[in-house]
């Protein structure tokens, strides 16, 4: 199965540029995380007292949880540019150089993926991030020569969905970690009614719930389900959605009502019939499906970890009992 596919990868899709304008535009228009936003609005207004640049902030947990909005956030809350830009996308120093030398006073520069920075560029940004300088070498050999460039007070927003490969050396020169985690239900479906109330579908507050409880705690799959409902609901003539017709529309793209999708169901009913339950291997469950042991690791069971259908062990994945009681009147376990 290509991952792109899934309705509930909580991976960027094409379509989710629909999502842009349902970015909240402000730190109080933003829902949940209310922790992180605490500590944040003390964070910007105190830099703001001072009229200091933020400290430098990393956003870590998984896709779709809202690390590329509250950059956005930040930028507006303190009345700057940001500049973006991903760790894949700076190859050489000299690209890093060019983003550094082209910000003013206070600008946020939003770097996502920050753990796949090269290792070369990211050494050239220790010196930035603490004294706001580089250090250019010119020239090779003998003639090397080393330039040191100033650069205008900064602050440094960086996003990643594997904290572990974040460098000891770059993540201790960050002054703000913040960790998103994943969303109630509660708390999705208010970000589902105000996304209706932008796109101007007419949502019931069951529909909302229902649609909340199949979102995987995840505020990008919860606005992508919406759409769904919304063309689904539209095809059937329906202008008002009811919970009934959106529980129709989401069983046609595959999610059940716990939000699991065929791919979730396939590597559950491996390790049951299969593995007996587990312990099993990443590797070897991943053989078994022919599916990439990343997509596995990074794509699918993050949720299941979360919502406790798996555990992990030391000598490997085993279904939980509650897992086994939800499969056992849709699978036959052999």
């Amino acid at each position: 199965m290509n991952e792109e596919q899934r309705v509930v990868d909580a991976g960027e899709q094409p379509e989710d540029q629909i999502q842009v304008g349902l970015r909240p535009g402000c730190l109080e228009e933003y829902l949940g995380q209310g922790k992180i936003k605490e500590r944040l609005r003390i964070a910007l207004s105190a830099a703001q007292a001072r009229s200091e640049c933020m400290d430098h902030v990393l956003l870590y947990g998984p896709p779709g949880l809202g690390k590329t909005t509250l950059a956005h956030i930040i930028s507006r809350e303190m009345g700057v540019n940001l500049v973006a830009t991903s760790g894949p996308a700076i190859e050489r120093s000299g690209d890093l150089m060019g983003l550094l030398t082209n910000l003013q006073p206070g600008d946020i520069m939003f770097v996502d993926e920050i753990h796949r920075l090269p290792r070369a560029v990211e050494e050239f940004l220790y010196s930035a991030m603490e004294d706001y300088q580089i250090d250019f070498v010119i020239d090779k050999g003998a003639f090397a020569k080393t330039v040191k460039i100033n650069l205008k007070p900064f602050t440094l927003v960086g996003a990643t969905t594997r904290a572990g490969l974040v460098t000891a050396p770059l993540r201790e020169r960050f002054g703000l970690l913040y960790h998103l985690d994943f969303y109630t239900p509660e708390e999705l479906q208010q970000i589902i009614e105000r996304s209706a109330g932008i796109l101007r579908i007419e949502l019931e507050p069951a529909a909302a719930a229902e649609i909340a409880r199949r979102a995987r705690g995840t505020p990008r799959i919860a606005n992508r389900l919406l759409k769904r409902v919304r063309d689904y609901a539209q095809v059937q003539g329906q202008i008002r959605i009811n919970r009934l017709l959106a529980d129709q529309a989401l069983r046609l793209e595959g999610v059940d009502e716990a939000g699991l999708d065929e791919l979730d169901h396939r590597v559950l009913k491996t390790i049951i019939q299969v593995y007996r339950g587990g312990p099993v291997g990443i590797e070897a469950l991943a053989a078994t499906l022919n599916e990439e042991v990343d997509t596995l690791a990074e794509v699918v069971e993050p949720f299941l970890l979360k919502s406790g259908w798996l555990i992990r062990t030391p000598s490997g994945r085993k279904i939980t009992d509650l897992a086994r009681q939800y499969l056992k009147p849709k699978f036959v376990v052999q």
